[in-house]
């Protein structure tokens, strides 16, 4: 063993150590599984995009419970790649600001450091977190559907950017779905035209949580009124347009949820218009119910059509209580006409209302305005089948559902027709019945010429015939078309009725043709002017009911 000198032993002792060559690392990686972990209040952040804009409802509840019991359910975190803070994974903002408060207040501990689950940010993080808030927040005391709106559209941007191309409404409502936060296309088609055109105007009255129903009504509304206004704007030189009347008539409205009606809205919008264009009021108030029954049509899940028999039971044709037509959760939202339902007996040929209504009430009204006899259906029968639609997906094929949105028979005009049977509840008063008859008598006249032989009125049912002189004759298919409006307000007819419009033999040959093929054949109505006369027959039936009984209608 070689001898070691004090001196050599000292200076082997002084020398440096190993040094490291490569890079020095200043902090940890994230984990890159799920990993559990304290992290305090400094540490963590809350996820900038959540889409609850508003206090959540259920606040205080949490708030109390969290300085009772301690966070029972801290929320999931994650960091972007690089970024010096933690956020909130999905949900837990409404937690994490609370965390703050008790903490300020008590300075204990337990509110400042947190035992929470790290979760690695996944490869699509910005939109899986953002669909993880809105799913929570559904569960965790709900959001505003302006807020649900508002995510909902910043989820649209985020898939765009990643997609790098626009997305249809169906496409969005897939890629949702698919990531968690299932949205109908229908909904997300309302949820634009709230936040393009209800934000700007009532924004308290959407943030303090007006709800769906009257969101979308007033939605539905909107796009009504300004196909209306197209129309009958047209060639005409006006001091406003339409988006600047609906801004204008909208905003005075933007108060209190409670106190917001719908109602009121359209009255005023109409109103409003009719000045303008220099139209009827009730003419337009027509015009818009149809073009909104028609919008609810279009906007309307299709459903798969049901068999005939499962439509056959109950004498129902009675009208339902006027409580079963209040809209669900908007009893200050009226419109001030009561919807009955038609109570004329029914016929036995089935006829399916086109339309979903805007409101409960209004469902049942047109279902049992189309029902000949209801059909016996199981309770166990019903589990089964709602247990299958859920396991699917599907939404559960009903009657009450089909009968509202089949369309059995279209004609249009002034007034456009979709179901021939079922009345409106908008239309359900004389002097509207009244409106609607004589315009179905003058179009169905105008095939034959003789519009100005049609006299509006407001008694009877609507309209008389005026008789041509007898220095004017004629033709054949005139007299008929005349002599068959004339006998339906003949008893309503100021002059002595004439031998020569009775309709005799040739009634049948003007309803059904004939098979005779000469220049001298009697034409046969249209099939448009069948479809009307078969809707004026069942307004004036409704219209003789309403006058033989006036507590029915409610003014």
């Amino acid at each position: 063993m070689v001898n070691v000198s004090p001196q050599e032993m000292a200076g082997k002792l002084m020398a440096e150590g190993f040094s490291r060559s490569g890079p020095v690392a200043k902090v940890l990686s994230d984990p890159v599984t799920d990993t559990p972990m304290v992290v305090t209040l400094d540490d963590l952040l809350p996820y900038e995009l959540d889409p609850r804009l508003t206090r959540n409802p259920l606040y205080d509840d949490i708030k109390a419970s969290i300085r009772e019991r301690g966070l029972d359910a801290p929320p999931p975190i994650t960091r972007r790649p690089g970024a010096n803070h933690f956020i909130i994974r999905n949900g837990g903002n409404t937690r994490l600001a609370i965390l703050r408060e008790l903490w300020s207040e008590t300075k204990e501990e337990q509110f400042f450091r947190i035992y929470c689950l790290f979760r690695p940010w996944p490869e699509r993080g910005e939109i899986i977190a953002l669909t993880g808030h809105l799913a929570e927040n559904e569960l965790r005391g709900g959001l505003t559907f302006i807020e649900r709106a508002l995510g909902v559209e910043k989820a649209r941007e985020l898939y765009e950017l990643e997609s790098g191309k626009p997305l249809s409404q169906s496409e969005l409502a897939r890629r949702l779905s698919a990531d968690g936060y299932p949205v109908p296309q229908s909904h997300i088609s309302r949820m634009q035209d709230t936040v393009r055109y209800l934000l700007p105007t009532i924004p308290n009255v959407l943030y303090n949580g007006l709800g769906r129903h009257q969101v979308e009504r007033l939605a539905v509304l909107r796009k009504a009124a300004e196909l209306t206004w197209e129309k009958y704007a047209c060639g005409k030189e006006l001091v406003t347009d339409f988006e600047t009347l609906f801004h204008d008539v909208l905003a005075p409205f933007d108060g209190q949820p409670s106190s917001f009606s719908g109602g009121r809205v359209q009255d005023e919008l109409i109103g409003q218009m009719s000045e303008l264009l220099g139209i009827d009021y009730n003419v337009l108030e027509l015009d818009v119910d149809s073009t909104e029954h028609r919008q609810r049509a279009v906007n309307s899940p299709p459903l798969p059509p049901i068999e005939a028999a499962t439509v056959i039971k109950t004498d129902s044709a009675s009208t339902p209580p006027p409580d079963a037509a209040r809209d669900h959760g908007t009893a200050a939202d009226t419109s001030g006409t009561a919807p009955n339902a038609p109570t004329l007996p029914l016929s036995p040929v089935q006829t399916r209302e086109p339309v979903a209504s805007p409101n409960e009430g209004d469902n049942e009204v047109r279902l049992q305005g189309h029902i000949v006899s209801p059909a016996d259906n199981t309770d166990r029968l019903q589990a089964i089948q709602k247990m299958v639609a859920e396991h699917t997906g599907e939404p559960l094929p009903t009657f009450t559902d089909n009968v509202l949105q089949a369309i059995p028979v279209q004609a249009g005009g002034l007034f456009p027709i979709s179901d021939v049977w079922y009345i409106e509840p908008g239309l359900d008063s004389p002097d509207r019945l009244r409106i609607h008859i004589a315009q179905f008598a003058q179009e169905i006249a105008e095939e034959a010429q003789l519009v100005d032989h049609i006299e509006a009125v407001m008694a009877g049912i609507g309209f008389t015939c005026t008789l041509p002189h007898q220095d004017t004759p004629l033709p054949t298919f005139g007299r008929m078309v005349l002599a068959l409006l004339r006998a339906l307000s003949i008893h309503y007819a100021t002059e002595p009725y004439q031998d020569d419009l009775r309709l005799g033999d040739s009634l049948g040959a003007l309803l059904l043709g004939t098979d005779v093929r000469d220049a001298e054949a009697l034409p046969r109505l249209s099939d448009n002017g069948l479809v009307k006369l078969f809707r004026l027959v069942r307004l004036a039936r409704r219209l003789l009911d309403l006058e033989a009984n006036p507590d029915e209608t409610n003014h």
